[in-house]
C-alpha cells in the first residue's frame, strides 16, 4: 500500500485537514501517452486492496494494458481517519475524497486524462463526483450498484443500520473511547443489521440456503463469519465518519434537481444495477441512465443482490467483468 502526503488539505467546507494521507495501489503501467488510467475507488469499510482480485490477465481490468489505480478515501485507514490523525477529525465529503485522489493522479504520476472510472456502492458515488467534478478528463463512467447520491431508502440505511448501532452504544462515549473494542457491541450490531438488509431476502430461502455455497453450515455462521468478521475489526468513529459522508453526498449546485445534475455529465456512462439490491435497487439506477445523455443500462440477475459486488459468484463476477469491459471498449 503506497500513501500520498497531500499535506493541510482544504476540505470543501472551508476546514483544514492537516496532515492529510491518501493511501492507494497501482497495477499495471502508464504508457508513454498517460491515457491508459483506471480509476477504481473502494467502498464503505473496505480497503483498497479488497478489489484486487478483480484485476488480472486476460480479466476485465488487465494491467498489461492498463494503468489502473485503487485509491482510498477519507474517513478509511490508512488514509486519513480520525483512528489516525489527533482529534477532532473534521467533517469530510465525497468531494474532498475525489480532488485528493485527482492530485494524486496528477502530481504522482502526471496524469491529466482518466479512461474509466469506475466502482460500486460508495466507490460509485465517487465515480459520479468525478464525471461531474472533473468532466473534461475522465472519457467513460462504470458506476455498478450505486447513485450520484444515496436513494432515501439507502440514506436511511446509513443512518440506522451503520451509525446509530454505534453512536448509541454506551461504550461510544460520544466518539472519546479510548478502546475500539468498548464499542464490539455496537459494531456487532451493524453487523446484524447488515446481514438482515443487504442480501435480498431471497438469499435466506430454505430452498436456497445461498450461504451454504460460501462454505457455511448456517445462517448464523454466515453472520459471524462474513458479516462480523467485516465490521468487528472497524473502528467506529471512521465507520460513522464513513456513513455520514456518504450520507450527505450530493454532486450538484444547490437548489439543483437530480435530473439536473445528471443531465450534465459528459463522460461515456455505462450503468449496472443488480436484481434484489434494496440499497440501490435497478429501477432507480435505471432513471438514472434516462437522465445522462447517451448513457447504456445493464441489470444482472443475482441471488446476492448488493452483495454481488463482492464477487461471491462466478455468473456475477462474469457479468460484472463484461459490464467493465464494454465500458473500456466504448
Amino acid at each position: 500500500m503506497n500513501i500520498f502526503e497531500l499535506g493541510d488539505f482544504p476540505l470543501t467546507t472551508g476546514a483544514m485537514l492537516p496532515g492529510a494521507r491518501l493511501a492507494y495501489q497501482t497495477f499495471g503501467e502508464l504508457n508513454p501517452a498517460k491515457d491508459n488510467v483506471v480509476v477504481f475507488p473502494t467502498f464503505l469499510g473496505a480497503p483498497a486492496e479488497v478489489l484486487n482480485g478483480w484485476i488480472g490477465e486476460n480479466r476485465a481490468l488487465d494491467p498489461r494494458t492498463h494503468f489502473i489505480v485503487l485509491p482510498g478515501h477519507f474517513g478509511l485507514p490508512p488514509s486519513s481517519a480520525p483512528s489516525n490523525t489527533p482529534a477532532p477529525f473534521p467533517a469530510v465529503s465525497v468531494a474532498d475524497d475525489v480532488i485528493a485522489q485527482q492530485r494524486l493522479l496528477e502530481e504522482v504520476f502526471g496524469v491529466r486524462e482518466v479512461r474509466l472510472a469506475l466502482g460500486w456502492s460508495i466507490g460509485a458515488i465517487q465515480v459520479y463526483e468525478w464525471a461531474l467534478r472533473f468532466g473534461d478528463i475522465v472519457r467513460s463512467i462504470a458506476p455498478i450498484a450505486g447513485a450520484p447520491t444515496p436513494p432515501t431508502w439507502t440514506k436511511l440505511w446509513l443512518k440506522t443500520v451503520v451509525e446509530e448501532p454505534i453512536t448509541a452504544d454506551p461504550g461510544y462515549a460520544g466518539g472519546a473511547y479510548t478502546d475500539a473494542a468498548h464499542v464490539r457491541g455496537g459494531l456487532a450490531r451493524v453487523a446484524h443489521g447488515s446481514a438482515l438488509t443487504a442480501p435480498p431476502r431471497t438469499f435466506y430461502y430454505d430452498s436456497a440456503e445461498v450461504w451454504r455455497n460460501l462454505g457455511f453450515d448456517s445462517v448464523d455462521a454466515f453472520v459471524a463469519g462474513f458479516w462480523e468478521g467485516f465490521w468487528l475489526p472497524q473502528d467506529p468513529n471512521d465507520v460513522v465518519t464513513q456513513a455520514r459522508k456518504a450520507h450527505a453526498a450530493w454532486p450538484g449546485a444547490e437548489g439543483e434537481s437530480l435530473r439536473e445534475v445528471l443531465g450534465r455529465v459528459k463522460a461515456k456512462t455505462t450503468i449496472a444495477a443488480f436484481t434484489g439490491d434494496a440499497l440501490f435497487p435497478p429501477d432507480e439506477l435505471k432513471q438514472y441512465a434516462e437522465w445522462i445523455p447517451g448513457a447504456t443500462f445493464r441489470q444482472i440477475d443475482s441471488v446476492f443482490g448488493h452483495l454481488a459486488t463482492f464477487g461471491l459468484a462466478e455468473p456475477d463476477v462474469k457479468a460484472i467483468d463484461d459490464v467493465i469491459r464494454n465500458a473500456l471498449e466504448s
